[in-house]
């Protein structure tokens, strides 16, 4: 896996994904950016949501559960010196569907966080404390 970053100006930076992507980050004005993109902070938060969605909703499908929608909402705490670390991040599903089996997708949840995804895994080996919780809403007919 590779990527560039390229200086845009003041606190602007291009990152360019191996796969040809592009993601504008900006910091924000007392730190001369123009607050024009994502911190490379919240980049991170955002990866992680990602690839945890991902696996669940991955998981999901392939034990044929009618997953209609999943959202993770997450919520970190950082470190009040530097280097401001992530301490603590919470991952909040909500997956929507009609039938869906609670115990699907507490597993779901369980196998993303234990064995699949990546970046909450390479996180926790650095000492962030990641906890996750899940509901399920039921469509409608």
């Amino acid at each position: 896996m590779k990527a560039r970053i390229q200086w845009a100006g003041e606190a602007m930076f291009l990152g360019e994904s191996g796969s040809g992507h592009v993601v504008v980050m900006d910091g924000p004005p007392e730190a001369g950016g123009r607050n024009l993109g994502v911190r490379p902070m919240e980049m991170v938060l955002i990866g992680l949501g990602g690839c945890s969605n991902f696996d669940v909703v991955s998981i999901l499908k392939k034990s044929r559960q009618p997953v209609e929608s999943c959202e993770a909402f997450l919520e970190a705490e950082r470190a009040d010196e530097d280097p401001k670390v992530f301490t603590k991040i919470h991952l909040h599903f909500v997956v929507k569907g009609r039938g869906l089996k609670e115990a699907q997708v507490k597993r779901a949840v369980e196998l993303s966080a234990e064995k699949y995804c990546s970046a909450s895994i390479m996180l926790g080996r650095a000492g962030v404390e990641i906890t996750h919780d899940y509901e399920i809403v039921e469509l409608g007919a």
